[in-house]
């Protein structure tokens, strides 16, 4: 299992605006995270826009190629991609998984 965690810039004037997005995610959506091998994921937002994702999965490659395969996905990122700071691309790709250092289990 790999525990992947990355962080992302949200805009801080849509602070407000994403974490509703978030307090409703689409069902679809949800259905095709967990379909692609997506556990155990969070997002952990900080006032200043500072957000920090980790989740768990077999094989992070595998399922972000089953994410960005689906239609559900592509809708989501193109809704979310104005939340964001500095993109180069669409947000689910700009997931730079950081380094894990020290574990405790």
């Amino acid at each position: 299992m790999e525990r992947v965690c990355f962080l992302l810039k949200v805009r801080p004037e849509r602070l407000a605006e994403y974490r509703e997005r978030h307090a409703a995610v689409w069902p679809d959506m949800l259905d095709a995270l967990r379909a692609t091998g997506w556990r155990n994921y969070s997002l952990f937002l900080r006032d200043d826009g500072l957000l920090v994702g980790y989740l768990e999965t077999d094989d992070f490659a595998l399922a972000r190629s089953g994410m960005a395969a689906t239609s559900v996905n592509a809708r989501w990122q193109a809704e979310m991609a104005p939340y964001f700071e500095a993109l180069d691309g669409r947000p689910d790709e700009d997931m730079r998984p950081l380094t894990e250092v020290f574990h405790l289990d």
